[in-house]
């Protein structure tokens, strides 16, 4: 009789679990704030994970690959969510904090 290569059983559902597990700790780093009456989306960017130079639009100062910061970009989707992602911002934390 042929071999299956089927995924059998306990194995096939405990990957989509994992899967499903890592998108929901993913998204629960990022969160939505109202700022001057426009909704963001605002998730953070450890500094193991920052490995390109940006410029911060709240000083215009470098955020330098290694240093943590924030990703901010609007949630209304008026132009679009493929818009909106496009043109996300990094930010230094205490920038964002005080804008």
């Amino acid at each position: 009789m042929p071999r299956s290569n089927r995924p059998r059983g306990r194995q096939g559902g405990r990957r989509d679990e994992e899967e499903n597990g890592l998108d929901r700790l993913l998204a629960g780093w990022r969160r939505t704030e109202v700022r001057r009456g426009t909704e963001w989306n605002v998730q953070p960017v450890s500094s193991l994970q920052a490995q390109k130079s940006y410029v911060c639009p709240g000083c215009g100062r470098e955020i330098a690959p290694g240093v943590s910061h924030l990703v901010a970009w609007r949630a209304d989707g008026v132009l679009g969510d493929a818009a909106d992602l496009a043109a996300r911002r990094h930010w230094h934390e205490s920038c964002w904090r005080i804008s």
